[in-house]
């Protein structure tokens, strides 16, 4: 599957999560999606709502967070008026992810969204955890005919196998799942990696990690555990605050995950019982069957005679049984390495 100009079964996809970590300033997010590529992202994402598209303005219980979260306290239109990344910016942000040679594409959350992103030519899209249970609007999506990353942070099997459906009705099977933990910032005990693996067997489709967890052991293990996309909130700096700054990876700390990220698929390999010439050369460290006590044409070798040793010039050592009792052929001095050639 490509997304852009990116096979994402030739290395993990990262993406760098804008989200509300712009300031309220286009030229902050500029900087931010500069970071982002010298850091390593493969991918800029931003989220395509305004305040009015994702909820009301109201403030009766429904609307106020309360849910223990680093929002409490405040109402939804509140937090999302905040946090929206204005769609006046999107075309220019999208244009400057070209010039720098970094992929962007964002989070849709209604249909307006989706004809809005459409215009802009975007190459993917994610369904952020909320959303899927929003069946019509991943249809919708998916039809589109672009690959559709889809977090799975408050999905139950069967609503996840929901989503999927939507996409196949749509005609689309680009389908890559997340695992993600909805909590903000959530614990490393709560990632449960291991569902990813089953999420891949059970739908078969390719999996990834949307995290929410501080630091970057969780993308390390997921790609470990096959993940092809990881995903990581990105700030410039985390003194511009923000809503989403406390669970954010500034460049210094994204950087160190893009190396471990790729060290950890690197050292994946491939499966490989070869000897390359450096593993043959290093044989000669490994144990073999060598003379330890001179011994004369004819006698018999017993243990004192013959020992399994480092270095590995002489016999595997697995020979030892059947040599003992047998008899030399030459004189052997101490310190040679035993050959059948010398064997009666």
């Amino acid at each position: 599957m490509k997304i852009a100009n990116k096979d994402i079964s030739n290395g993990v996809f990262i993406i760098a999560e804008l989200s509300a970590n712009h300031g309220n300033d286009i030229q902050i997010a500029k900087k931010t999606m500069m970071a982002a590529k010298e850091a390593g992202a493969d991918a800029i994402k931003l989220q395509t709502y305004t305040p009015d598209t994702i909820t009301i303005d109201c403030s009766n219980q429904y609307f106020q967070l309360n849910q223990g979260t680093i929002w409490d306290g405040r109402t939804l239109y509140d937090l999302y008026k905040e946090a929206y990344t204005p769609w006046e910016w999107h075309k220019e942000l999208m244009d400057y992810a070209k010039e720098i040679g970094i992929i962007c594409f964002s989070s849709p959350f209604d249909s307006s969204a989706v004809d809005f992103l459409e215009s802009l030519n975007v190459p993917a899209y994610k369904i952020a955890s909320f959303e899927i249970t929003d069946v019509p609007l991943i249809e919708y999506v998916a039809s589109k005919q672009k690959p559709v990353i889809i977090s799975t942070g408050i999905a139950t099997m069967q609503e996840i196998d929901e989503a999927i459906a939507a996409c196949k009705r749509a005609g689309n099977e680009e389908i890559i799942l997340l695992k993600c933990t909805s909590s903000y910032p959530a614990k490393i005990e709560e990632a449960n990696l291991k569902t990813m693996q089953n999420m891949k067997a059970t739908f078969d489709v390719e999996v990834g990690l949307s995290d929410h967890t501080l630091g970057i052991i969780a993308p390390v293990v997921a790609t470990t555990l096959g993940a092809k996309v990881i995903e990581k909130h990105f700030i410039l700096d985390k003194a511009i605050g923000g809503p989403d700054a406390s669970f954010s990876l500034d460049p210094q700390e994204f950087k160190a995950m893009v190396y471990a990220v790729r060290d950890a698929e690197a050292s994946l390999g491939k499966i490989d019982y070869q000897l390359n010439e450096k593993k043959v050369k290093n044989r000669n460290f490994s144990r073999s069957l060598f003379v330890v006590k001179d011994i004369k044409a004819g006698e018999a070798f017993t243990k004192e005679h013959v020992k399994s040793i480092r270095p590995g010039h002489g016999l595997p050592p697995k020979y030892m049984i059947s040599i003992m009792g047998k008899t030399a052929r030459y004189d052997i001095e101490r310190g040679t390495p035993l050959q059948w050639d010398q064997i009666n």
